[in-house]
Formats: structure tokens, C-alpha cells, sequence
């Protein structure tokens, strides 16, 4: 099954293709393929950004997988992308109340009231 994670970048919109680690005891930054789940001290980068990634000063940076691919839809992605223009595209029928019978007294604010009363 394909990713639905997107890039972590600020306005970036692309899949995630790559996960982003700090090795803060070796001042090494480590980017590799994406990760199965996300991890609360991971992020996520699109192919464009870890491609271009640069480091704080000083530190190390490994690149485990220098060939990032951006995943894409999947097929389940595509599918429910199809079945929500399909939901969003039928009419919607609207069925008026029942019109009351006539043996049926009406309720609603307004009664009648005899005159001997």
C-alpha cells in the first residue's frame, strides 16, 4: 500500500517520498527511504526536498537512498477519489412530508374556537 503522507515543508503539497532523522549524539542527519509509519521525532520530505536537503553547520549528512520517488496516487487513493465525484454528482432527493389525512385532527399553533366559548 502506498503512502498518503505528505511533504513536512512548510506550502509543500507533494507526497512524501523520504524520511528525514536527527542523530543529535553524532550531529548527523540521516536521510533515507519513508518510513513504513510516521515518527513523532521523524520528517517527512518530498523527493524535491530531500534531494536538496543542506544541514546546520557542522554536521554530518547520510543519504541512504540518493534515488527519491515521489510514490504518487495509489490505486486506492484513485478509487476513492472516483467514488466521492460519483457521491458528490448524484441528485439528491428530497422527499416532501406526508400530506395529513383528513380524519387526522391537525396539530399546529392555530385551533379553532367556537364562538359559544
Amino acid at each position: 500500500m502506498k503512502s498518503s503522507r505528505q511533504c513536512t515543508r512548510t506550502t509543500c503539497d507533494r507526497p512524501a517520498a523520504a524520511t528525514l532523522t536527527y542523530v543529535y549524539a553524532d550531529s548527523t542527519v540521516v536521510v533515507g527511504q519513508l518510513s513504513a509509519q510516521a515518527e513523532p521525532h521523524c520528517y517527512d520530505l518530498c523527493a524535491h526536498h530531500a534531494e536538496r536537503f543542506s544541514a546546520p553547520r557542522g554536521w554530518d549528512v547520510v543519504h541512504i537512498h540518493q534515488e527519491f520517488v515521489d510514490a504518487g496516487p495509489s490505486p486506492d487513493d484513485l478509487d476513492a477519489l472516483a467514488r466521492a465525484v460519483r457521491e458528490a454528482g448524484r441528485p439528491r432527493v428530497v422527499q416532501p412530508p406526508p400530506a395529513p389525512l383528513a380524519s387526522e385532527p391537525r396539530r399546529g399553533h392555530l385551533r379553532v374556537v367556537s364562538g359559544d366559548a
